[in-house]
């Protein structure tokens, strides 16, 4: 991709960003704005702020990036991240917003009536909302690197300057002019370059995708590594290689390489011709064994419990939309119980639309871009296609608005998790509650995973937004769907179980990531803690709710009244 293309499409979206933030700015006064707007959000723009924050750089790159290398079973992620949504439409939205709350910490004290639960509480949403953020700076630097060859600490450190002046200047409701604006930014950024990319397609004459046969480059393909790697060849292919294959330099000489394991140096490239199958990490030589298509399981590194590990992610997903702060921060902006539902068919319909275009840009990297199953580097398939299928000035110019989309996907979702994060910090850390406490607090929200993802360049940050749903599926949706709906939960039920569930869900993933358990069963168990750590939060809650009845607050019916009954005194929301 030009490099020129790629600058001015990300100063363009950043000036924008900061465009829009401005025009909330100006109306933003008191503390009701800076936390919640005022409660005066309309439904469809709600709608498309919440979209905007929530369709993240893992669902605007990796999902894509995921198809490309595994197959279709890979669509368990959209699926997972929108269907969210509908148990929390279900079970959650309405009576989430008439609680009054400003945050999730709010609700847990107004509902248990404990400092205790309040505590514990914010401490979740901080840790969450940091998890969620590390891997959007990470992945910013990343992005930043591959468009314009800038060192990767500049893109994070980029994304917070301009996260920490829009939130710090007008809170939230700046944040939703932005994120709403940003939304639709993304859709663009991947439903026009579809176009263009679908019509080369045809031209091109390539046959469609299969992912039951292994895959193979469509034309003569260069592929080079920055590291050192073990690639696994299933029939003889004859390459020109430069670099150091199996322990001899070559010089751009011509190289069979036989059937098996071969040991390729860092800095090597091998020129593959059309027809070749792709070779794949030595690493997944297993995987090669495993059924194809529809009925692969997923999680190709955990192939001996893939289904299980299917129903981890289907029950992390599913589950930890309702209680990721900066998603559920927004239902507090509307106006009553009946715009928040609204709100959430909206987003519905919304993320649908989005996620239907993942599926083409997967399909297209498998046929245009194998060789990042090679390097790893599937995540950039969709920044790559424009590029590899029109080429030219055409091809920069569609790269350019794909990666203006990228960047607005890191902005967006980093904005609304410095905004939850901020809030909480700035009622429960900071001496007063305020304006001047917001805009540092969002400062201390930003800062802590910019340091972080400094000092740690090597962390598996990738793990950290799966580690974040685990969590908050094993903890806020316990606390949440029992304080809405079971008037027997007491404080002691309501701190244990976020304890126990979440703390569980924290360490068991935490330990994958650090590779402590290799494999086998203990592996799969820690990768994918919801199967079992979502039914103890649960369970944790109950049990010690029942061995604690005498501790029910003595306000619980009030409370639930008000969760329940339908708002009074023409509170409608206004018109869209």
């Amino acid at each position: 991709m030009n490099q020129a293309y790629a600058i001015a499409a990300v100063s363009v979206v950043v000036t924008l960003t900061l465009l829009v933030g401005a025009l909330g700015l100006r109306i933003s006064r008191t503390t009701s704005d800076f936390y919640v707007a005022s409660r005066s959000v309309p439904p469809r723009l709600n709608a498309y702020a919440i979209s905007g924050e929530y369709l993240s750089a893992a669902s605007f790159l990796g999902v894509a990036g995921l198809v490309l290398a595994q197959g279709v079973d890979m669509l368990w992620y959209p699926i997972g991240y929108t269907a969210g949504f509908l148990v929390l439409l279900i079970f959650v939205a309405a009576p989430l917003r008439r609680s009054g709350a400003y945050t999730l910490p709010d609700f847990a004290e107004a509902r248990m009536e404990s400092q205790a639960v309040r505590r514990i509480a914010s401490v979740l949403v901080v840790g969450i909302g940091w998890l969620y953020l590390l891997p959007q700076l990470r992945g910013a630097g990343l992005t930043l690197r591959l468009l314009t060859g800038a060192p990767q600490w500049c893109g994070g450190l980029l994304v917070a300057a301009v996260v920490t002046t829009a939130v710090a200047a007008g809170g939230m409701r700046s944040i939703t002019f932005v994120q709403a604006f940003q939304y639709w930014l993304k859709l663009t950024a991947l439903l026009v370059p579809v176009v263009f990319l679908l019509a080369a397609w045809r031209a091109d004459h390539t046959p469609q995708p299969s992912w039951d046969r292994p895959a193979t480059f469509h034309r003569p393909t260069l592929v080079s590594l920055d590291t050192p790697q073990d690639i696994a060849i299933d029939r003889p292919v004859r390459v020109t290689a430069q670099g150091t294959i199996d322990g001899t330099y070559h010089d751009r000489d011509e190289l069979l390489l036989a059937p098996g394991t071969h040991r390729v140096a860092a800095g090597s490239s091998l020129s593959f011709p059309a027809g070749a199958g792709v070779p794949r990490p030595a690493t997944a030589e297993r995987a090669r064994t495993l059924p194809a298509g529809w009925a692969r399981p997923v999680a190709q590194s955990r192939e001996e419990h893939g289904l299980y590990a299917t129903y981890g992610l289907i029950l992390a997903t599913f589950l930890g939309t309702m209680g990721l702060p900066h998603v559920v921060v927004r239902f507090y902006t509307n106006p009553d119980g009946r715009a928040a539902r609204r709100t959430t068919v909206i987003v519905l319909a919304l993320l649908g639309v989005f996620y239907l275009l993942m599926p083409v840009y997967g399909a297209l990297g498998r046929l245009y871009a194998p060789d990042l199953m090679l390097s790893g580097d599937t995540d950039a398939a969709v920044l790559l296609l424009p590029q590899r299928l029109i080429g030219g000035m055409a091809g920069d110019l569609v790269g350019a608005l794909v990666a203006g989309g990228a960047f607005a996907a890191f902005l967006s979702t980093t904005s609304g998790l410095a905004l939850s994060v901020a809030g909480v910090l700035a009622q429960d850390v900071l001496p007063t509650l305020g304006v001047r406490h917001f805009r540092l607090a969002t400062l201390l929200a930003i800062a802590v995973p910019v340091a972080a993802s400094l000092a740690l360049p090597d962390l598996p940050a990738a793990g950290a937004v799966g580690l974040a749903f685990a969590v908050s599926a094993s903890s806020f949706c316990p606390l949440l769907v029992l304080g809405i709906w079971w008037r027997g939960l007491t404080p002691p039920g309501a701190a244990a179980g976020l304890v126990v569930g979440g703390g569980c869900a924290l360490a068991a993933v935490a330990a994958a990531m650090g590779g402590t358990p290799g494999s086998g069963w203990l592996h799969v168990l820690c990768a994918w803690p919801a199967v079992w750590s979502v039914p103890l939060g649960f369970a944790t809650m109950i049990v010690v709710s029942l061995a604690t009845r005498h501790r029910v607050p003595h306000s619980t019916a009030a409370i639930m009244a008000r969760l329940h009954l339908p708002e009074t005194g023409g509170t409608r929301p206004s018109s869209p």
